[in-house]
C-alpha cells in the first residue's frame, strides 16, 4: 500500500530532477509514490506524533527505535513514517502486506533479519493491514521482536485493541495517526503542481479537490493525476474539469470498522447529550455512509429505553413508530421518520434510572443464588398446590384501599428489601418518584418490614 505525507515547501527543481519527481510517470510509477517524502523534513501533517519534541521525531533524530502499531485511516503516512524510521535508524527494511504474505514470508523475513544480524545490522519489518493476520501468524512474530532480532512495526486502519493479538500488542506501542488536515492537503497540490510543471487549479476546484480527498494524501494525488491525464492543454484547470475527473464523492466511511462504530457512537452521544443538529448530522453521515437504515433503527430503539427511559415513555413509542415506518416506506422516505425520532429523544427529557436499576438487578442475580419463593406468592392452580399453602395470605391489591397493599412484601424471604430504581427528578419520573414516596409512606405507616441493607423496599 502506497502513503503519501508531504511538508508544505514546494521541493526545489533539482531535489525533484534527483528524485525523479518531475515529469510523466516512470513505468506507470503513481504521483503519490514518485513524492513519497525521503525525510523528516519533506513530511507535512501528523504534528501530535511529528512535531518538535514528539515521541516519532525524537526517535528519527535519535536514531532508535522501538516496535509500534501505526493507527490511522488510509493514505496518511504509515507506510511512509515506517520506512522513515528504518532508513534513519540504518536498518534493513522488509515490508510485507497481510493481505499476500503468509507464515513462509514471515520465515523468510526472519531469515533476512538474522542474516542482516550477523552483519552487524538491525532490521524493520512493516507488516501493512496487519489486522488481516490471524493469530497464528501474528504470534509468529512474537518471540522475535522479544529477542531483539527485528522490530515489528504494524500499519492498521482497524482498531488494534480488537484487531492486534494482545500478546504482541504488550509488545508494541501504538501510535495513532489522524487525517491530514485541509491546509497540509492544499500543500500537497501545491508540491505536486511545482513538481509536474502542471497549470493552476482555480480556487473552487482547489477546494473541492480537498474536500474529496477527505484527509487522505493518495486519493488526493491520484485525483490530481487523473485530472491533469483528461484535462489536454487547459491553462487552467477548473471545477467542471475536476468533477469530470472525479466522479461520484467518497466519504471516509467503513461500514464495519472503526469509523463506523465512531459515528453511531457520536450519534448516541448527540442524543444523550441533548443536541437535535449534531444528532441528525450523525444520522446523516451513517446513512450517507451506506449504513442500513434498519441497523440505524434498532439503535434509535436502544437510545429510547437508555437513555429516556420513564422520563418520557413516549420516546419508545415514536422510536418504534420510526422503525416500522421505515419498513413499510424504505429509503429514502422513510429515512424521514428515523430522524424525526432522533430529534424527539434529543430533546426530551433524559433518565438512564431503568437502565442502571435493570443492569444493578442483573449483578445482584448473576452473583446470588437461587432463593425460593415465597408461600403467599407462589402461583396454586391446583388443590394439591393450595393445600401445600401455596398463595396462601396473598394480599390482592386491587381490594385493598387506593389498589396497594401496603406493608406487602413481594421479596424472598431471606432476602432484605433492595432500591434500585432511583427516579430523575426529571419529566414524568418527577411524577413516578413522588407517588413511590407516597407509598413508602404507607408502607411504614402499615409496619411493613423495610430498610435492609438499602433502605425500604421499592414497588
Amino acid at each position: 500500500m502506497q502513503e503519501a505525507l508531504f511538508d508544505a515547501p514546494a521541493p526545489s527543481a533539482a531535489g525533484d530532477a534527483a528524485r525523479g519527481d518531475a515529469g510523466p510517470p516512470a513505468d506507470g510509477v503513481p504521483l503519490a509514490e514518485r513524492l513519497r517524502p525521503h525525510s523528516i523534513d519533506e513530511v507535512v501533517g501528523q504534528r501530535a506524533l511529528l512535531g518538535p519534541g514528539r515521541p516519532l521525531r525524537a526517535m528519527l533524530e535519535g536514531g532508535r527505535l522501538h516496535s509500534m502499531i501505526l493507527w490511522g485511516p488510509p493514505g496518511v503516512g504509515k507506510t511512509t513514517l515506517a520506512r522513515l524510521l528504518a532508513g534513519a535508524c540504518d536498518a534493513d527494511f522488509i515490508a510485507l502486506s497481510a493481505v499476500l504474505a503468509g507464515v513462509r514470508d514471515i520465515r523468510d523475513a526472519v531469515e533476512r533479519a538474522e542474516a542482516a544480524r550477523a552483519r552487524g545490522r538491525r532490521t524493520v519489518v512493516l507488516v501493512d493491514e496487519v489486522h488481516r493476520f490471524n493469530k497464528a501468524q501474528q504470534d509468529a512474530f512474537l518471540p522475535h521482536v522479544e529477542s531483539g532480532l527485528l522490530t515489528f512495526v504494524g500499519a492498521t486502519t482497524e482498531n488494534p485493541s480488537f484487531e492486534v493479538n494482545a500478546a504482541l500488542l504488550s509488545r508494541a506501542t501504538v501510535h495513532v495517526l489522524e487525517p491530514l488536515a485541509d491546509e497540509d492537503l492544499a500543500a500537497l497540490i501545491d508540491r505536486a503542481q511545482a513538481a509536474l510543471g502542471a497549470p493552476p487549479l482555480t480556487e473552487a476546484a482547489r477546494r473541492r479537490l480537498v474536500a474529496h480527498a477527505d484527509g487522505d494524501a493518495r486519493r488526493l494525488l491520484n485525483a490530481y493525476e487523473n485530472l491533469l491525464a483528461l484535462a489536454g492543454g487547459r491553462a487552467e484547470l477548473d471545477e467542471p474539469a475536476l468533477e469530470a475527473a472525479l466522479g461520484a464523492m467518497l466519504r471516509r466511511y467503513d461500514k464495519g470498522g472503526g469509523a463506523f462504530y465512531d459515528a453511531i457512537s457520536a450519534l448516541h452521544k448527540a442524543v444523550r447529550g441533548s443536541d437535535p443538529d449534531a444528532a441528525l448530522y450523525w444520522l446523516a453521515r451513517m446513512l450517507d455512509g451506506g449504513t442500513d437504515p434498519r441497523y440505524v433503527a434498532r439503535r434509535v430503539l436502544r437510545m429510547a429505553s437508555e437513555d429516556i427511559g420513564l422520563a418520557d415513555p413516549r420516546a419508545l413509542q415514536i422510536a418504534l413508530a420510526a422503525a416500522e415506518t421505515y419498513e413499510r416506506l424504505g429509503s429514502p422516505e422513510g429515512e424521514l421518520a428515523l430522524a424525526e425520532a432522533v430529534v424527539f429523544l434529543a430533546v426530551v427529557p433524559k433518565s438512564n434510572a431503568v437502565y442502571e436499576a435493570w443492569n444493578a438487578a442483573r449483578d445482584f442475580v448473576a452473583a446470588d443464588g437461587s432463593r425460593p419463593v415465597p408461600m403467599h406468592l407462589r402461583n396454586a392452580p391446583t388443590k394439591l398446590m393450595k393445600s401445600l399453602g401455596h398463595g396462601a395470605g396473598y394480599r390482592y391489591a386491587h381490594d385493598e384501599d387506593g389498589g396497594y397493599a401496603a406493608g406487602e412484601s413481594y421479596w424472598p424471604d431471606s432476602l432484605a428489601p433492595r432500591r434500585w430504581y432511583e427516579p430523575r427528578p426529571r419529566g414524568l419520573e418527577q411524577r413516578i418518584a413522588e407517588r413511590l414516596a407516597e407509598l413508602r409512606t404507607r408502607d411504614v405507616q402499615a409496619g411493613s418490614r423495610g430498610g435492609g441493607e438499602d433502605g425500604p423496599r421499592r414497588r
